[in-house]
């Protein structure tokens, strides 16, 4: 094995072995193969720089490189897509340890011989590496401890290399849990964050963000190109998007707005009228009505065809009828799924209700759901027409003190 730093430096010695250069760094292709060769030297003599191609190195080792030529292009160093320089673009920066579910920091790289060439096989994040790099060469034996992460293991952030373009799918990180994969983005910058949830599919983003802090929702989507941010915010529950669209600039919430499916962008305008500290602002417009008229076996039909099933299915909430929607009971799912098919919903729905308005003060409402051990609160209008529902989940964030909300489980996800 050898380790990028023993090479760092080292002497270029030519087909007569003859010193003609030293080592600069090494150039890799990263997102291809599991563990990326290296493609060439950048090598330095004087102040020039200049690029040798791995075809023309007969060995690499800790004593340095040795070519098969005695002849090289002196042509200045040109860096092609797809290239990575390990000193200059790996080394000393954070890579995602996938196995681990953490945030690493690159102080060495492995190095192995493969056939006829040498790839990048491991991160050693131990730091000894660092005083092996800082110190004489004497003290190298004394300092062997070693922490390496198998290179197939980790995900390298574009974001390190912003003048390359690179394509990197950040697959093994989108099998993670969105928790796992919220609390890695904690520990990263925003744009390295953006990175990571724009590569992940709408559904994983969406739960993703839902996992973070307000504040590093904003920074997320933010950074995120708009065409995905607006797919991602979709995808979230209602209040949730109004929740990071109200902490936007006008002109950049409205954008997102302007790409969002009309239906849903409405749903969310209106959610954003209310003050942020009302039930209003914390309620939420996904949820399942029916009609008063409709039997059991016709209300479980009902829900089954809709488009978008509602994350919050602990209740499905009656109305009027379906143009009327004054709210006139409730039943949960569990009653629903027990009863006869040809019962009518009116005779096991729950007639008497606790309800919040619009305006009442979202603490309030929050101590009303966790006074009556409810799972959601119904927001009425002063018609009683049911406009959202607060979930326990939202009551939950209003009551508990900050440190304890992040370790609050989703109730309904």
């Amino acid at each position: 094995m050898l380790y990028l730093s023993q090479i760092i430096g080292r002497s270029i010695r030519d087909r007569q072995n003859e010193a003609i250069a030293t080592i600069k760094d090494l150039i890799v292709r990263l997102g291809e193969e599991a563990y990326p060769p290296v493609v060439g030297l950048i090598a330095r003599t004087g102040a020039r720089d200049f690029f040798v191609p791995w075809v023309q190195v007969a060995e690499l080792t800790e004593r340095g490189a040795k070519l098969s030529t005695f002849k090289v292009n002196l042509e200045p160093f040109a860096r092609r897509d797809g290239e990575v320089l390990l000193t200059r673009d790996v080394l000393d920066k954070q890579l995602v340890d996938v196995n681990g579910r953490r945030v690493v920091r690159v102080n060495d790289l492995q190095l192995a011989p493969v056939d006829s060439e040498v790839r990048v096989v491991g991160v050693d994040v131990s730091p000894q590496a660092i005083l092996r790099r800082l110190g004489p060469a004497s003290l190298f034996g004394k300092l062997q401890s070693r922490e390496i992460i198998d290179w197939a293991n980790v995900e390298y952030l574009v974001t390190h290399a912003p003048a390359v373009r690179l394509k990197m799918s950040h697959e093994r990180l989108s099998k993670l849990h969105p928790v796992d994969i919220a609390r890695i983005i904690d520990s990263l910058s925003y744009h390295q964050g953006a990175e990571i949830v724009g590569s992940l599919d709408t559904a994983t983003a969406a739960d993703t963000i839902e996992e973070m802090s307000p504040e590093r929702q904003v920074d997320i989507v933010e950074g995120m190109e708009e065409e995905k941010a607006a797919d991602i915010l979709e995808e979230m529950a209602p209040d949730e998007a109004a929740d990071i669209l109200a902490e936007l600039s006008e002109e950049k919430a409205e954008d997102l707005l302007e790409l969002m499916d009309e239906e849903e962008a409405d749903d969310v305008r209106e959610l954003m009228e209310y003050e942020e500290d009302t039930a209003g602002g914390i309620m939420t417009t996904d949820f399942a009505a029916i009609p008063s008229s409709s039997t059991v076996g016709e209300a479980i039909e009902h829900i089954r065809r809709l488009e978008e099933k509602p994350d919050f299915l602990f209740y499905v909430y009656v109305v009027e009828s379906e143009t009327d929607g004054r709210l006139v009971g409730a039943v949960s799912l569990r009653d629903l799924l027990l009863a006869e098919p040809t019962e009518l919903i009116v005779d096991v729905m729950q007639r008497e209700l606790r309800v919040g308005n619009a305006d009442d003060s979202a603490r309030d409402v929050a101590r009303k759901i966790a006074e009556y051990n409810l799972q959601a609160l119904p927001v009425v209008d002063d018609k009683e027409e049911i406009l959202g529902v607060v979930t326990l989940d939202d009551a939950m964030e209003i009551i508990l003190p900050e440190p304890w909300r992040r370790r609050l489980p989703k109730v309904f996800r």
